[in-house]
């Protein structure tokens, strides 16, 4: 990959999207990982307002830390860069106490996963609304378009996507000459969403090498009975997340009435 001119290319489709539609500038959830890093740098290389939210949840304290750093990192670097901390733990809190009660929270473990990250998108188009900006999505190509490892207009809510059409190694080719800091560099990718340190590795099952992979064989028109031992389960577990996350990635499907019922 020709990464700067990749860089280039990113900064300047984000810049003439935004000029086009005439938005100020750009927000978004900044949450210590690597994809909000990288993209929110890539917003401020346009020069356009950039609004860095960090909105913890319950959160772990080394991913508040590394969000903090890199937002401190980023206004050093760019005078256009904003920032705002919104705690939502209370309001996540209160969200979940006027819910009704179940008989095990594991029931609903993911479905309070989700909330977070839903309540987090309503944070980020409040602050678009007031300052006419656009909400940039954190998305790359195999969460996005791989195994829909996203929350369903939580962090999947956005009005663009400007590394969704990049491998999670190709961001941190990029996160590489950015100069993002190491410790995001290095820190093992989390959806944040559980108020622990679980990885998405630990989620998934798979490491993003192995999706990748996965998705290149899908790709060429392999299946999980073309290979064996670890490949053959990585098959398996990225072909399992395709099919039952299409919900995601395709349109929303419309009941269309046939003409002559309107008659």
């Amino acid at each position: 990959m020709n990464t700067e001119k990749v860089i280039t290319h990113i900064v300047d489709w984000l810049k003439d999207y935004a000029t086009n539609a005439k938005m100020n500038g750009f927000v978004i959830g900044i949450s210590g990982g690597i994809d909000s890093a990288v993209t929110s740098t890539l917003c401020a290389k346009t020069g356009l307002d950039v609004l860095c939210l960090e909105m913890p949840i319950h959160q772990a304290e080394n991913q508040v830390s590394r969000a903090l750093n890199h937002i401190s990192w980023l206004q050093k670097n760019y005078s256009n860069v904003d920032t705002k901390q919104v705690n939502l733990t209370t309001v996540f809190d209160s969200l979940v106490a006027s819910f009704p009660k179940v008989e095990s929270e594991e029931e609903r473990f993911m479905a309070l996963a989700n909330t977070r990250a839903r309540l987090r998108m309503t944070s980020l188009y409040y602050f678009a609304a007031l300052e006419k900006y656009l909400v940039a999505g954190t998305g790359n190509k195999v969460e996005d378009f791989g195994v829909g490892f996203y929350t369903k207009y939580g962090d999947g809510g956005v009005d663009l996507s400007p590394i969704a059409d990049l491998l999670k190694t190709e961001v941190y080719e990029i996160a590489k000459v950015l100069g993002i800091n190491q410790d995001i560099q290095k820190a093992a990718p989390t959806d944040g969403l559980w108020g622990d340190n679980r990885t998405d590795e630990d989620q998934i099952g798979a490491s993003y090498p192995e999706l990748e992979w996965a998705m290149e064989q899908t790709e060429k028109g392999k299946s999980t009975t073309d290979f064996d031992n670890r490949e053959k389960i990585v098959m398996e577990i990225y072909t399992r997340l395709n099919r039952a996350n299409k919900h995601k990635m395709d349109p929303i499907p419309v009941c269309i009435i046939p003409a002559e019922l309107k008659k």
